[in-house]
């Protein structure tokens, strides 16, 4: 079997964790076939973050979450122009093989609608799945995201996935990040310190008064900046208004490219389990990440220049998105002293005092 004569079709729609891990199998393949064609299915916001994957040659943005609106308003309508219009996506390709990262009932009848003959699945993934997968990537040792995923090549023969994750940006975005930054009366010269306080779990969230703890005491030359979606502004309106250690918050405005720019400026990211993170990963930023409900050794990054402190609480590693003791107290029990104590050793780190890792077009 000739990979490099092979067009294939990632199916990995979201969410921002999971497609950036997911640019690990896009660029596996790449380095095994170079010649293949790669296609991957993706929505927005996620999508943003693959426009300029070089692994890529051809990106279909379908968006899910209109479907999603459909089936749960019962609007049979709604969900036939949706999968028509995906149905029209996919008219002008031919797929020989179908790689659903995903691995849901609605993935697996997206992967079906391609019509190729091959159409591999990860296993243990739920929502009956498997029914549509001609065959399951087998099972492997390891329990991180990464590798899971990348198991999905093992029935193609490739079976050592490179742990990086790839996000290229435009020197578009280079010029944009330094104006967004000056604009701002930001020094590039001083040490950045990007906060991502807010996940998409309730129970992943670290508190406010521990943010408080931990960043009020930094050194005045440490320029704090909060980031975050339009929902995350009044929780992170709620910590600065509370701290004496002057802060920004880019909260809502930037798109996820133009955050990914900023982060190639800033120093180090203060973060729980959440997009961000990856995406901190992706470009080269130095992470100090919070773990609770979930682990890194699952979910975290793969590469060196990442520090994870995780919860000793004995119910730490649920993998629940709410807390069923209600109080949170796994992500409660990290001390804000020693949050402190490794930002200040991260900043003087040689990792931290320079970014290389990105390259722009």
């Amino acid at each position: 079997m000739n990979l490099n004569k092979m067009h294939f079709l990632i199916v990995r729609l979201s969410s921002i964790g999971d497609v950036m891990h997911a640019t690990a199998v896009a660029h596996t393949l790449r380095l095994h076939a170079p010649h293949c064609h790669i296609t991957w299915l993706a929505s927005p916001p996620a999508s943003e973050l693959l426009r300029y994957d070089p692994d890529i040659d051809k990106l279909i943005i379908w968006d899910r979450n209109a479907f999603e609106r459909a089936a749960a308003n019962f609007s049979l309508h709604d969900l036939k122009s949706s999968l028509v219009k995906l149905h029209k996506l996919f008219a002008p390709y031919q797929f020989d093989i179908v790689l659903d990262i995903h691995g849901l009932f609605l993935t697996g009848c997206i992967s079906f609608l391609a019509k190729a003959k091959r159409r591999i699945g990860i296993r243990g993934m739920h929502e009956f799945n498997s029914l549509f997968m001609t065959e399951l990537a087998p099972m492997i040792e390891s329990p991180h995201k990464i590798q899971q995923y990348a198991a999905v090549l093992q029935p193609l023969g490739v079976r050592a996935p490179d742990p990086h994750l790839i996000l290229k940006l435009p020197h578009t975005l280079h010029e944009f990040a330094i104006h967004f930054l000056q604009k701002r009366g930001i020094d590039l010269t001083l040490p950045i310190l990007m906060v991502s306080p807010c996940t998409t779990w309730d129970s992943k969230n670290w508190p406010a008064a521990n943010f408080i703890q931990a960043l009020d005491p930094l050194p005045g030359n440490v320029q704090i900046i909060f980031c975050g979606t339009k929902n995350d502004v009044k929780s992170i309106t709620n910590i600065r208004t509370k701290m004496t250690h002057s802060s920004f918050s880019i909260a809502g405005e930037t798109t996820l490219p133009e955050l990914a720019a900023l982060f190639y400026f800033s120093s180090l990211l203060l973060t729980g389990d959440t997009g961000p993170l990856h995406i901190a990963t992706a470009v080269g930023l130095a992470t100090l990440s919070l773990w609770g409900p979930t682990l890194p050794e699952i979910y975290g990054p793969l590469i060196p220049g990442h520090v994870s402190i995780v919860s000793s609480y004995k119910c730490t590693a649920c993998l629940k998105s709410h807390c069923h003791h209600g109080s949170n107290a796994c992500m409660r029990s990290i001390d804000a002293s020693v949050v402190e104590s490794k930002i200040r050793k991260l900043l003087r780190s040689k990792q931290c005092q320079k970014q290389n890792a990105l390259k722009f077009d």
